[in-house]
């Protein structure tokens, strides 16, 4: 299904779904009568959700298989690696410091008008699985088709890289039919995530009308300065990419705008990610990225490059303060800013991450960990702005380590254009997997 026909849809979807579950928030006799309706609609999330996690181990191990294999040299890869670790590096901390910044400009916990939870209250947020040394053990996978089974991307990507680099330096002709055979497994792959997007307009309904339905748009109402405050500072973090991403890329950064588009509406209806990877990855090789490196940056920024949850800490730890009137000196402030740095590196994995990072640091400057109660009521809502600039970052991360390696295949406008044009029914070709 073309991209432009499919936003379209989910942009109908996500109408849809705001009025049906405004219309069962209203008509519902009460919360737990709210909640069981909306339970049914996260039955069609829930099996968008199931079809997108049922791709995700295969093409990911495929994709980079085939990628790393055609470069042959560990070299090439520790290259790649950095430069790519140096921009997470980068875009994390402009992140966190943005944050910082508009949440002390905009003052989003002052005078809230709400109770506050007792600073007692439990957040029911596992911050013990937040450790630097459980973190680096579980990088590295005990058993390949476990790491499979619970899509671990970071473990599937160092078998994936151990395996591809040894297929690249044997030369023999079996080797060389397993590379062809990886090839087309990421064509096949490539064809199941376009069935699959089918089905992204349904999964965007139930999820957007389920949480109207348990929340409703009152709550909006009541945290309607945390939100705007949040989505304000989001939008400056775009601005900042984006012009980053001009620096290197130029022009061309719209063009690549444009091909996102699709996945980061995606991203923002679901509040998921996951959802987004598959049809991410087609869409930044429909930009002309390399499969090489598309297949090894893209990964690696889904655990070290989420630009909208690190903006998040950062606003969330501060709006606690704030709730609570606990002034914080600029000196605690940068130190927060520090310690977050660190720390958010090892949330991949964990549920909820943003809010466990939060909650466990928290706790070492004076600040109760039950202030993060007053937002988990809204946090679906703040959730699907940090989801799409994570997929926003991701995609310019990408676009960036592919021109620096020289690794973007020059692309005829007026011919991608042509191709956006196509009718949508028939059977698509798939991409090409460039080695």
């Amino acid at each position: 299904m073309k991209m432009n026909r499919l936003t379209t849809l989910i942009g109908i979807a996500l109408l849809l779904g705001v009025i049906v579950g405004y219309a069962c928030n209203t008509l519902a006799g009460s919360p737990a009568q709210a909640k069981e309706i909306a339970s049914y609609f996260g039955i069609l999330t829930d099996i968008f959700l199931r079809l997108i996690k049922m791709i995700i181990a295969p093409l990911v191990f495929a994709t980079l298989v085939a990628g790393l294999a055609g470069m042959g040299d560990s070299k090439t890869v520790g290259r790649i690696g950095a430069k790519a670790l140096g921009w997470f590096v980068g875009a994390s901390f402009c992140s966190l410091l943005l944050g910082l910044v508009f949440a002390n400009l905009l003052q989003p916990g002052a005078h809230l008008g709400v109770p506050l939870p007792d600073v007692a209250a439990a957040t029911n947020l596992k911050t013990g699985a937040l450790n630097l040394k459980d973190f680096i053990t579980h990088v590295f996978p005990k058993n390949i088709f476990e790491a499979m089974a619970a899509n671990e991307i970071l473990q599937i990507l160092v078998f994936s890289v151990f395996f591809g680099l040894a297929l690249g330096h044997l030369h023999n002709q079996t080797a060389r039919s397993l590379v062809c055979t990886m090839e087309e497994v990421v064509h096949v792959m490539l064809k199941v995530t376009d069935y699959v997007m089918r089905f992204a307009p349904v999964g965007v309904f139930g999820a957007v009308a389920g949480a109207i339905t348990t929340q409703g748009l009152g709550m909006l109402l009541v945290f309607g300065k945390l939100l705007v405050s949040f989505y304000a500072a989001l939008a400056a973090l775009w601005c900042v990419l984006i012009a980053a991403g001009y620096l290197v890329l130029g022009k061309e950064i719209f063009r690549l705008l444009k091909l996102v588009r699709g996945p980061m509406l995606v991203g923002f209806s679901t509040a998921s990610s996951e959802s987004v990877y598959p049809k991410l990855m087609e869409q930044l090789e429909k930009f002309g990225i390399k499969n090489r490196v598309t297949s090894f940056v893209l990964p690696l920024g889904y655990s070290f490059n989420l630009d909208g949850s690190m903006i998040y800490t950062t606003f969330a730890a501060l709006f606690v303060a704030q709730a609570y009137d606990i002034p914080l000196t600029l000196g605690a402030q940068i130190t927060m800013l520090l310690v977050l740095m660190v720390s958010s590196k090892g949330i991949a994995g964990v549920p909820r991450a943003s809010l466990v990072v939060v909650a466990a640091v928290l706790p070492m400057f004076g600040l109760p960990e039950a202030g993060l109660l007053l937002v988990l009521g809204i946090d679906h809502f703040l959730d699907m702005g940090r989801t799409v600039t994570n997929v926003l970052g991701n995609a310019i991360a990408t676009a960036v380590v592919a021109k620096w390696e020289g690794a973007i295949d020059v692309v005829d406008p007026a011919l991608a254009e042509a191709e956006e044009a196509l009718p949508v029914e028939g059977d698509e070709a798939a991409p090409a997997v460039a080695a």
